[in-house]
C-alpha cells in the first residue's frame, strides 16, 4: 500500500500534540504541589521527555513491536535503535505492521511520546517521596518491564491479549491503566508523607494551564490513535471532548453540592477523568455514549478518590483514581458501547469479559512489578529511594536541585520618588501631602 500524504500530515500533527501533553502534565501536577516542591515534580514530568526517548530510540519500540516472541515480547534487536525503521511502511518478514500508510519512522516517533508520558503519569501519586536518582532508574526499567510489555500484548496484531480480542483504542489499558495501579501500588513501598506536609495546591492557575494543555494534546492523544485522517478519527476526537466536558461539569455538580462551593481544582481534575475514561472506547463508541460515559467518569472516579481517601491511600495526586480506574472502567465500557459503525464490532457479554479480564491482570501484573522494581532500587540505594524528612520539609526544589521556582518573588515595596523627598521632609511637621496626593 502507498504512502498516504494527508495520514501523514495528520499524524505529524497528532505527535507534536502527543508531545505537548508531557509539559502540560508538568504545570497541571506543579500547580497542584507545594511552593517548595513545585520544581521536582515538573522535573520528573519533563526529564521523562530525555531519558525516555533515548531508551525507546534504542530498545524500547523493538520491544513493543518488534517481531513477537510468543506474543509475549517483541524482540529487542528487530528495531533496535530504530534499525529498519525509515520512510517506508513498517515491515515484520514483509507484513506491514504500522498500518494507515504511515513511514515506519512516523509510526515510531508517535508510539514514542505515549511512551514518554506513562511513566511520568506515576509521578502524582508519590509526590515528595522519591530521590531524583532513583526515580530515573525506576521509570526506565518500568518501561522496559511494564509498558512495552503491555503495548505488544494489546497494540500489536501478534499479542496474546489482541489475538483474544481485548479491544484498546488509545490507551486505557496500555496507559492508564499500568500508570494508575503502578502509582498505587508505589504507596506500599515509599509509604505516606506526614500530615503536616499534605498541603493545598499551591498555584490553581498552573492547574488550569496544565489541564489546557492536556485536553489539547488530548486530541493528539485520541483521535491520532485512528492513524488516518478518517471519520473514525472524527469520532475519536468528539467522543473525547464530550466526555471530559461532560465529567468535568458533572464533578463540578458534585463537589458544589458537597463542600458548598464549586471548585475550578475539582472541575481540572473532573476533565482530566473523563478524558481518561474514554480514552480506550474513544474510536470504538457513538457520541451519546461519550455522553454516558462522561458522567460514568465523574462519579465512579470522584468516588475511587474518595475511597482512597478514606483509607488513607496517599496518592497525592488521585493517579489511581483518575487514571487507573477511569482506564479500568473505560475499558470495561467498550464491552458495553461499542458501536459496529465506528469500530467495526458491537457490544457483547463475552466482550465485556475479556475487556475485564485484560484489565484485571495488567493491573495486577504492573502493581507487582512496580513493588519488585522499588524494593530493587531501594535495596541498591542502601535504602535512599525516598528523601529525608528534613529534605522535605526544608523543600525538595532546593536540597534535590538547588533551584527556587519563585527565587525572584518579594514584596513590593513603595519607595518615595527623589523630587518629592525634599518635600516631604520639609513639609512632614505640617501634615501636607506630597506626590500624588498632593491634590
Amino acid at each position: 500500500m502507498a504512502l498516504n500524504e494527508s495520514h501523514i500530515a495528520f499524524v505529524l500533527v497528532c505527535t507534536a500534540l502527543v508531545n505537548l501533553m508531557t509539559p502540560g502534565l508538568a504545570f497541571f501536577y506543579g500547580g497542584l504541589a507545594k511552593k517548595n516542591g513545585v520544581l521536582t515534580i515538573m522535573m520528573q514530568s519533563f526529564v521523562a521527555m530525555g531519558c525516555i526517548t533515548i531508551l525507546w530510540f534504542l530498545v524500547g519500540f523493538s520491544l513493543a513491536f518488534g517481531e513477537s516472541a510468543g506474543g509475549v515480547i517483541g524482540n529487542p534487536w528487530t528495531f533496535m535503535a530504530y534499525r529498519n525503521v525509515d520512510f517506508n511502511e513498517l515491515t515484520i518478514n514483509g507484513v506491514v505492521t504500522s498500518g494507515a500508510s504511515l513511514p515506519g519512522l512516523l509510526f515510531a516517533g508517535y508510539q514514542g511520546m505515549f511512551a514518554v508520558i506513562t511513566p511520568a503519569l506515576m509521578t502524582g501519586a508519590f509526590l515528595d517521596r522519591i530521590h531524583f536518582g532513583p526515580y530515573i532508574t525506576f521509570i526506565c526499567l518500568w518501561l522496559i518491564f511494564v509498558y512495552c510489555p503491555a503495548c505488544h500484548w494489546v497494540w500489536t496484531g501478534e499479542g496474546f491479549l489482541a489475538e483474544w480480542g481485548v479491544k484498546d483504542f488509545a490507551g486505557g489499558l496500555v496507559v492508564h491503566v499500568t500508570a494508575g495501579f503502578s502509582a498505587l501500588a508505589s504507596l506500599y513501598v515509599v509509604g505516606r508523607r506526614d500530615t503536616h506536609n499534605v498541603t493545598e495546591p499551591h498555584n490553581v492557575p498552573h492547574v488550569l494551564l496544565g489541564t489546557a494543555l492536556l485536553w489539547f494534546g488530548w486530541f493528539g492523544f485520541n483521535a491520532g490513535s485512528a492513524l488516518t485522517a478518517s471519520p473514525q478519527a472524527a469520532y475519536a476526537a468528539i467522543n473525547s471532548e464530550l466526555a471530559g466536558s461532560v465529567s468535568l461539569f458533572t464533578w463540578t455538580l458534585i463537589d458544589w453540592k458537597r463542600h458548598g462551593k464549586p471548585s475550578l481544582v475539582g472541575a481540572c481534575v473532573g476533565a482530566v477523568a473523563g478524558l481518561a475514561t474514554v480514552t480506550p472506547a474513544a474510536g470504538f463508541i457513538e457520541p451519546w455514549a461519550a455522553f454516558l460515559i462522561g458522567i460514568i467518569a465523574a462519579v465512579f472516579c470522584y468516588s475511587c478518590a474518595e475511597f482512597a481517601k478514606k483509607n488513607q491511600w496517599d496518592d497525592a495526586l488521585d493517579v489511581w483514581a483518575c487514571h487507573g480506574m477511569g482506564g479500568f472502567i473505560g475499558t470495561l465500557l467498550i464491552g458495553c458501547f461499542a458501536s459496529e459503525e465506528v469500530g467495526g464490532f458491537g457490544p457483547s457479554g463475552e466482550l465485556f469479559g475479556k475487556q475485564l479480564a485484560a484489565a484485571c491482570f495488567i493491573g495486577v501484573y504492573s502493581a507487582i512489578v512496580t513493588i519488585g522494581l522499588l524494593f530493587a532500587i531501594d535495596k541498591v540505594t542502601g535504602g535512599q529511594l525516598s528523601p529525608s524528612q528534613a529534605q522535605v520539609d526544608a523543600g525538595l526544589d532546593d536540597t534535590i536541585h538547588g533551584e527556587d521556582a519563585y527565587a525572584y518573588e518579594a514584596t513590593p515595596v513603595k519607595t518615595m520618588p527623589p523630587e518629592f523627598a525634599a518635600a516631604a521632609a520639609a513639609n512632614a511637621a505640617e501634615d501636607k501631602p506630597v506626590g500624588d496626593n498632593a491634590l
